[in-house]
């Protein structure tokens, strides 16, 4: 039994020898690389670049086909030069560039194909000052022809394979060509087909044992053998497949990215857009054609004398000397004007009438108020025929003219007071305007009751709108603060004055809103709710840095440094809040950095 076990071994003894001989190590090299220490990284562009920087000017040229691309931005800010005046200094003689966009100027460069290697002289004059910067333009070598006889699909290119001579024979080439043609094929076509064929070999092997050798105890060692030898042939199947990316160098599965075509997609007005990515070191490559569309803006890190910020929870008020109210003194039935409620958001101006309020009259007070004024028209009937009796005899002098005067008088004092009564009953209360401003609320319904001290309506000035927050620490008198709000925008506040009074352990502290800041003034709202910034503690020296730029990071925050023309690199920063525009850095990096300050979250989402 042992000789019949042993020879239905033989079949996966045979088929692992040819596996280990079509199949090649762990993954070929390419020429020259070891995988040994990696150099430091070198931002993989498209197209052949250089740069340069002068005291005021950065400068990126960039070869598209035969033309040359200038990107001229400011050093400090990062902001494109627009209507600047660019030459560069050709074999052929001095060169104008021509504008393409802001910042962006193009030269036809046909003497670029004479050698692989130029040195650049360009001068940017921008506002009555020239900048002269030199480059070193280096261009690629010409890619050669491919290997003979490796397939396109096996690898990004066939020198990157150690095959010395391409006409090499034997096993190896062999083995290369059959890996070539099996990278090609679909992998569950590969399995299946490694599975069944090892199947149907393995099975036929056995049954030739079985029908020369019938013997029952082989059967187990045949069926064991059929097993092992189909499982092994799908799993070479399996491998079989990464070979074409297993022979190219890691990271190269897809070729170079140097080799990549350009195509009229990557067109965008005639300059092409290169793409964005993160470098091994954890710098971000970012070509300057996408550093336009992002608008990165930077700073240059200074310095300064600043105070610390204490964060204040606080909300909208209005201006007590430019705000009012319009109630009703007495319970009444409110009217609309001649002209209708005013609806929000209207303006008025003071001693405009807003509502009338008709007081209500009871059927007591309506019988009361008949009988008074009966009696006053009979006394006023009873006065006018006394007055009409004495002007007649005043003329003869029976009736002194006193007499007279004193009648007439009785007699008006009468109709005045007969003129209330009826002015209770026909005039209601009129709400006037206290103070010109926008109507901020409103409550005014025709036909509804209004009890006295109702407010109906509620007056602002919104160019006059003060902020009120609550402080747990003392500030100083006259002090300056900011405020943010939710949509980003910062109001500049003014100290108005600190109560005496705790409210909810804290302090009140009231500041006016000036028109200075980056807030919209006229779309705030009573009650809003801001972050007051407020200055506390004394001055000291520190480092501020634009909120925009401070990016939340896990574990703590990193600002991106412009280290170079193309190339942003995060640091972790330990920051503390300043105002509502700046956070002060107290470790993480130095004065004279350039740091983004704008497209900051934009630029750490490039992966």
């Amino acid at each position: 039994m042992s000789r019949s076990i042993a020879a239905a071994l033989r079949v996966p003894a045979l088929l692992c020898a040819l596996l280990l001989l079509i199949l090649p190590g762990p993954a070929i090299a390419h020429e020259g690389h070891d995988h040994g220490a990696e150099a430091a990284p070198v931002p993989a562009a498209v197209l052949p670049r250089a740069e340069s920087v002068s005291e005021r000017f950065e400068l990126v040229v960039v070869v598209q086909g035969t033309d040359l691309v200038l990107y001229v931005d400011a050093l400090a800010t990062n902001a494109p030069v627009a209507e600047a005046t660019v030459a560069v200094m050709t074999p052929e003689g001095r060169r104008k560039a021509v504008a393409a966009a802001p910042g962006t100027y193009r030269l036809a460069a046909p003497w670029l194909a004479s050698e692989p290697h130029h040195d650049l002289v360009v001068g940017v004059s921008s506002e009555g000052r020239t900048d002269v910067l030199n480059l070193d333009l280096d261009l690629p070598a010409p890619a050669g022809p491919p290997a003979a006889g490796i397939p396109a699909a096996f690898g990004p290119k066939a020198s990157d394979l150690k095959m010395s001579d391409p006409k090499a024979s034997g096993p190896t080439a062999a083995a290369m060509a059959l890996a070539g043609r099996l990278a090609g094929q679909h992998p569950a076509a590969l399995a299946a087909g490694g599975f069944l064929t090892g199947l149907g070999i393995s099975l036929g092997l056995g049954v030739f044992a079985l029908a020369r050798r019938r013997r029952s105890g082989q059967i187990l060692a045949v069926l064991f053998a059929v097993l092992f030898a189909a499982l092994l042939a799908g799993a070479a199947a399996l491998v079989l497949v990464p070979v074409g990316t297993a022979l190219a160098h890691e990271g190269h599965a897809e070729g170079p990215e140097t080799d990549t075509p350009v195509t009229p997609a990557m067109l965008s007005g005639g300059v092409l857009m290169e793409r964005a990515r993160r470098l091994p070191d954890g710098s971000v490559f970012v070509p300057k054609s996408l550093q336009r569309l992002l608008a990165l803006r930077t700073g240059l890190t200074a310095e300064r004398s600043v105070t610390r910020s204490a964060e204040l929870p606080g909300r909208i008020i209005p201006d007590p000397n430019a705000s009012g109210v319009a109630q009703s003194s007495v319970g009444g039935r409110l009217a609309p004007p001649e002209s209708g409620f005013p609806r929000l958001g209207t303006r008025v101006k003071r001693g405009d009438v807003l509502a009338t309020v008709t007081p209500p009259v009871q059927a007591v007070d309506v019988s009361d108020m008949r009988q008074r004024q009966g009696e006053l028209d009979q006394q006023i009937a009873i006065l006018e025929r006394r007055v009409t009796r004495f002007e007649r005899l005043s003329t003869t002098g029976a009736v002194a003219q006193t007499q007279l005067d004193d009648a007439r008088s009785e007699l008006g004092g009468l109709r005045d007071r007969r003129a209330a009564l009826d002015a209770v009953r026909r005039e209601p209360e009129a709400l006037v305007a206290p103070v010109d401003g926008i109507i901020a609320e409103t409550n005014a319904v025709a036909g509804a009751m209004a009890a006295p001290g109702t407010v109906v309506y509620r007056i602002v000035d919104p160019a006059r709108l003060w902020v009120e927050a609550l402080s747990f620490e003392a500030l100083a008198e006259g002090s300056r603060a900011t405020a943010q709000l939710g949509d980003g925008g910062t109001l500049q506040l003014a100290y108005r004055g600190t109560g005496l009074a705790d409210r909810n352990q804290a302090v009140p502290v009231q500041f006016a809103v000036e028109g200075d800041g980056k807030g919209d003034i006229k779309s705030l709202r009573l009650g809003q709710f801001v972050t007051v910034l407020a200055p506390v503690g004394s001055a000291r020296p520190g480092l501020p840095v634009a909120r925009s730029g401070i990016v939340r990071a896990e574990g703590g925050s990193l600002v991106y440094e412009h280290v170079s023309a193309e190339r942003f690199l995060g640091r972790p920063v330990r920051v503390a809040p300043l105002d509502a525009d700046r956070m002060l850095v107290e470790d993480g990096i130095t004065a004279g950095r350039r740091v983004v300050v704008q497209g900051a979250e934009l630029l750490d989402q490039i992966r």
